[in-house]
């Protein structure tokens, strides 16, 4: 019976790691290690246990037996970078508008998974995706089951628009393809209109709710910046996403449309490309959060340029607004907006992403600060600030890697050389 008892033991150990799952351990050797939140730790051992960090240890301490090593000396590690503006399933060239009648959902998804691709391999570990036509929920899901290689993905699922406005679905077909779109396809007209599109967009998946407070530079419209929404409209979908657990962002270029959005208890202003000194004073009373997307603005300002490239009621809209965007965020970042990180990639190409550092520090953005924009901040309005955007034990190990400094070299963040998404390598 002794010796049954032993063999049983001998087996227990043998069989139970195998059958709970063995744990993955890595120790990162790092020669300097920026947190997230703005601290700088020089020769330090990362160690990860499964997808999360398990402890940051001085030196360069000796892996465990069968754990892996990987040697980042020469290089600067940071958390993963999170981009909290790009539209997933889609990316600007001179067909996209011809092409929204020409692609089925599974063209889309699947130009989409090389997009998330793209992402990931430049450093951008979680992404907030603002718009599209609803597959961005099933690569969000394919994603978060292991069955597609991209960022965690955060959407809003469909942007909600009022009608006519940019984001309504409608905007630019003949008659005989219009129709009248309502709350199902994220079209409103009052305030009970609202609260059903943000239940929709909720029903159908979304952890997020994005409206376009102005006129837009790429919709089939005239007007690139006149406010599009009612307070009591906008007063609607705030209320109702936070009652729902949802934060919200303003697509707007317009001082009325942004100020209104900052009024109801808009979360974040996306873009903001005209403000002015009063929307900013209001945006730092509120507390409002300015994603600016400098990288956007940049790209359809050269792209106007190239005959063809967009329809001819785009044109003068991207020259216009592109070519004062960096001007007046230097401005108003100077009087204290609070800034988080976003590109509106889709707009540019995805994976040059972290171009948009380059943008913040050329217009005024300690490096430092940019980074933090990308990281911690980022992370705090998803609501991920417990797990996501630092560099801490408990945290998920979503870790990047660039060599050399990029305190003193920012565009070095252009040429990500490691990525490790939730402690997996993904790129090494």
């Amino acid at each position: 019976m002794k010796l049954n008892n032993t063999l049983l033991f001998v087996l227990l150990l043998w069989f139970i790691p195998a059958m709970i799952g063995a744990q993955t351990t890595t120790y990162l050797h790092c020669g300097r290690i920026i947190d997230g939140t703005g601290g700088v730790l020089t020769d330090k051992t990362i160690v990860v246990i499964d997808n999360k960090i398990s402890s940051i240890q001085d030196g360069f301490v000796g892996a465990a037996a069968g754990a892996k090593t990987v040697d980042l000396k020469g290089s600067t590690v940071m958390p993963g970078f999170i981009d909290l503006h790009v539209h997933v399933e889609s990316e600007l060239n001179p067909k996209a508008y011809s092409e929204k009648f020409t692609m089925n959902p599974a063209d889309v998804a699947l130009r989409a998974t090389t997009y998330m691709q793209k992402t990931l391999m430049a450093g951008f570990t979680t992404v907030r995706d603002l718009g599209g036509s609803g597959v961005n929920i099933s690569l969000r899901n394919a994603i978060n089951a292991g069955y597609v290689e991209g960022p965690r993905i955060f959407t809003a699922e469909k942007a909600i628009a009022t009608t006519g406005g940019h984001a309504d679905p409608s905007n630019g077909r003949s008659k005989e393809l219009s129709f009248d779109a309502g709350p199902d396809a994220g079209v409103i007209n009052s305030a009970d209109e609202a609260w059903k599109a943000v239940r929709t967009r909720y029903k159908n998946g979304a952890d997020c709710i994005k409206i376009t407070a102005t006129g837009g530079v790429l919709s089939v419209a005239k007007d690139g910046q006149g406010a599009q929404f009612r307070d009591a409209e906008l007063e609607a979908i705030v209320a109702a996403a936070k009652e729902y657990g949802m934060h919200t962002a303003a697509h707007a270029h317009g001082i009325g449309g942004m100020q209104r959005a900052i009024r109801a208890g808009i979360t974040t202003i996306e873009h903001g490309t005209l403000m002015d000194e009063e929307t900013a004073d209001l945006m730092i009373k509120h507390g409002t959060y300015w994603v600016p997307t400098l990288s956007a603005g940049s790209y359809v300002a050269e792209k106007a340029k190239e005959p063809g490239f967009f329809p001819p009621i785009i044109v003068p809209k991207a020259i216009s607004i592109g070519s004062q965007q960096k001007e007046i965020f230097t401005k108003m970042y100077k009087k204290g907006v609070k800034i988080a990180f976003g590109t509106d990639s889709g707009v540019s190409p995805h994976g040059d992403n972290a171009k948009e550092f380059g943008y913040l520090v050329e217009c005024g953005v300690a490096p430092m600060d940019a980074i933090t924009s990308a990281t911690s901040t980022a992370a705090f309005i998803l609501g991920q600030e417990k797990t996501l955007g630092q560099l801490k034990p408990g945290f998920t190990a979503d870790i990047v890697a660039v060599n050399g400094n990029p305190l003193e070299k920012i565009t070095l963040l252009e040429h990500v050389g490691f990525v490790m998404k939730g402690g997996r390598l993904v790129k090494e």
